[in-house]
């Protein structure tokens, strides 16, 4: 019985080689696939090069005249966009996804200083180098936070804001949320592994459910950390936790003046810090329900599409449904 059991478990453990292989990746996401081509932007930044991957898709509807650029979210890539990019290129719309710079197929710089609005700047960068005056900014989580930003620096190169989801609605530092140093950020981001991703997600972002769909976009984060970039990576994830954590867009929302539209599944409950925080601040942090209403009161003119059974990332639980919603909302 003995011969037989461990033949077992060595052909099992040669069965999961290839999954493992498959599931590491470089620094810049080096052997994960986009569903379209990555374009590189090099620019120079705080004295030093660097290159944004982005993805620059035409219209295969009838072209429309607009363009829609997508920014991700901290745990996502340009990718996630997929679904949501394939609908507005049916729509008309020429479609840029831009990875910022520190995520994904970017450079990742171990001497940066990270702020929304150097991101922004970034970005505008970026579309000006592809001739794109205006367009309708989407940002979901992060990118969120970051699209907020990008208005409020670029107020006339924004056609209409879809924010999906998005983070800094709430200062968690003055919700009683602990301060923590970029080097205990580093040493958190060190045991992130796809089984990590996977909890932390099943729980924050999806209320408690999993499925199928969530799970490529998982491993193309825990990927990363198993490969050779796994430090680069950490440390890029820590420098942009700390301003994720320290640059609540919150304060400004009343002074946005364009036309702008909350996407918010109510299933949300993605509060950063909240591991290190409180019982009675972790329970009141990350209040989905009550965010998005209190951000659509405070921005002029605002929008609130609510998603009643679905969570943080609504473009990747219901393909369907959202792209659907956010083509009403940027149609003329």
């Amino acid at each position: 019985m003995r011969p037989v059991l461990s033949t077992l478990a060595f052909a099992a453990a040669l069965l999961a080689t290839p999954a493992l292989a498959a599931d590491t990746y470089g620094p810049r996401l080096e052997g994960f696939a986009y569903p379209y081509p990555v374009h590189t932007f090099a620019l120079e930044s705080q004295r030093q090069p660097l290159e944004m991957a982005y993805l620059d898709v035409a219209p295969t509807g009838q072209p429309n005249g607009r363009t829609a650029v997508l920014l991700h979210g901290k745990n996502f890539c340009a990718a996630t966009w997929q679904d949501t990019i394939a609908a507005l290129a049916q729509a008309g719309y020429r479609v840029i996804a831009p990875d910022q710079v520190g995520f994904c197929k970017s450079s990742k710089p171990a001497g940066y200083q990270y702020s929304l609005a150097q991101l922004a700047a970034n970005t505008h960068a970026l579309l000006q180098q592809l001739g794109v005056e205006r367009a309708s900014v989407v940002g979901h989580s992060m990118g969120g936070m970051l699209a907020i930003r990008y208005a409020l620096l670029f107020p006339q190169a924004v056609e209409h804001l879809a924010l999906v989801d998005p983070i800094g609605l709430e200062d968690w530092k003055a919700e009683g949320v602990p301060w923590r140093s970029v080097d205990a950020w580093y040493a958190g981001e060190l045991k992130t592994d796809f089984a990590s991703i996977q909890r932390y997600q099943r729980e924050v972002y999806y209320g408690g459910d999993w499925k199928p769909a969530y799970e490529r976009w998982a491993r193309m984060q825990a990927g990363m950390y198993a490969g050779p970039g796994k430090q680069a990576v950490a440390w890029s994830q820590a420098l942009t936790s700390d301003m994720v954590f320290n640059q609540p867009v919150v304060y400004e929302l009343p002074q946005l003046a364009v036309p702008t539209t909350l996407f918010i599944g109510l299933k949300d409950r993605t509060a950063i810090g909240r591991d290190a925080a409180p019982p009675q601040v972790r329970a009141r942090i990350g209040d989905y329900p009550a965010l998005g209403k209190r951000a659509a009161a405070a921005i002029p003119g605002a929008t609130l599409v609510e998603f009643a059974d679905l969570g943080h990332s609504p473009q990747v639980q219901d393909p369907a449904r959202f792209n659907a919603a956010l083509l009403k909302a940027l149609a003329p």
